[in-house]
């Protein structure tokens, strides 16, 4: 079993019932419109969530976020787009993120360490595969 199985099944995806899966294609596109996940993790670094972020790639427990917290670090323009692409209002979009991304972040980071994504390849495009 691969890293990216891995972590959608730690998570719950798989199914075709609109639930889990949604939110990891929610996941795969912020992922992507970040710039990847060392891109998302710098706009949260940015954004004021350093420590929440680093617990999150660390191998000690997720500290959490609030909805908020991510509305306020991500910036409106990204969710804002994210939320018209997957039909949500922004503040549901944000408390759905704030409730998977410590969990997906961390199952992508083994060992306390980002993925290298060398090669070209994206995260994103990644995720993406096993949801097909």
């Amino acid at each position: 079993m691969g890293l990216l199985d891995a972590v959608v099944g730690a998570i719950g995806g798989g199914g075709g019932d609109g639930g889990q899966p949604d939110l990891m294609r929610l996941v795969m596109a912020l992922v992507q419109q970040a710039g990847g996940l060392e891109g998302l993790m710098a706009k949260l670094q940015q954004g004021g969530l350093a420590e929440a972020a680093a617990s999150w790639v660390s191998t000690g427990p997720n500290q959490s976020v609030s909805a908020g917290q991510l509305e306020g670090a991500l910036g409106g323009d990204l969710l804002g787009q994210l939320a018209r692409q997957f039909g949500m209002g922004q503040g549901d979009l944000a408390g759905q993120l704030a409730q998977m991304l410590p969990q997906a972040v961390d199952k992508l980071s083994p060992g306390g360490q980002l993925p290298s994504m060398g090669g070209g390849q994206d995260l994103g495009a990644l995720l993406g595969s096993l949801l097909r």
